[in-house]
C-alpha cells in the first residue's frame, strides 16, 4: 500500500541557499523566481537521468503514517508468524501523463530465500504502487507487509524488486532478517 505526500521545501531552501545572490530587500521577486525553476529545471534532468533507486528500505516496527515517518526496527529479528512490515522510498521513477498531470506507476515483486539462496516463495506483481498528482511527486514511499505462515526460525532473506511502468527501470534490496521461534 502506497501513502503519499508531495512537498518540495526543503529544494527550495537548498536552491536559495546555493544561489549566488540570496533574496533580499532590494533583489526583485522575479529573480528568485529564476533561481528556483532553474533549480527544479536542473533536478528534473538529473532524477530522469538517474537509475531507479531506492534511498530507503528497512523493516519497520508499528504504522508507517506518511514520508519519512515510520519507526526503524531495531534488529531484524522476528517471532514465528509474525508479519514483516518493509517501508521504501524510491527516487529516479518515471511519471505516465494522467487527467490531471502526473502519475507514478510500480510494481513490487518479492523473493524469500533461505541462507543456501534457495527460493522458498516468490510473487511477481505482489502490489502495485500508484500515485496522480497535479505536480511531479518526488517525495513517494511504499510500505510493503509480508505475512509468510509456516516460516520457520532461522536466517532468510527478503529481494525486493520495484518496477517503473512508465520509464522501465528496475530496483531491488534485499534484506535480511532472523526468525525465532515463538515462546
Amino acid at each position: 500500500m502506497a501513502r503519499l505526500a508531495g512537498a518540495c521545501a526543503l529544494l527550495a531552501a537548498l536552491a536559495l541557499a546555493g544561489s549566488p545572490g540570496t533574496a533580499s530587500a532590494q533583489q526583485p521577486a522575479t529573480a528568485l523566481s529564476e533561481a528556483l525553476a532553474a533549480a527544479y529545471a536542473g533536478l528534473d534532468a538529473a532524477w530522469e537521468q538517474a537509475p531507479l533507486s531506492l534511498a530507503t528500505a528497512t523493516f519497520v516496527d508499528g504504522e508507517v503514517t506518511g514520508f519519512g515517518r515510520y519507526t526503524p526496527r531495531g534488529e531484524a529479528i522476528f517471532t514465528e508468524g509474525e508479519a514483516l512490515t518493509v517501508y521504501t522510498q524510491p527516487v529516479g521513477f518515471g511519471y505516465v501523463e494522467t487527467e490531471t498531470g502526473y502519475g507514478v506507476r510500480l510494481v513490487a515483486d518479492f523473493e524469500l530465500l533461505n541462507t543456501s539462496g534457495q527460493v522458498l516463495a516468490a510473487q511477481t506483481g505482489f502490489a502495485e504502487l500508484a500515485a496522480d498528482s497535479r505536480e511531479k511527486l518526488r517525495e513517494f514511499h511504499a510500505t510493503l507487509r509480508f505475512a509468510f505462515e509456516g516460516l520457520r526460525a532461522g536466517e532468510y532473506a527478503l529481494v525486493t524488486t520495484l518496477t517503473d511502468t512508465a520509464s522501465g527501470k528496475t530496483a531491488d534490496v534485499t534484506l535480511p532478517f532472523t526468525v525465532r521461534a515463538a515462546n
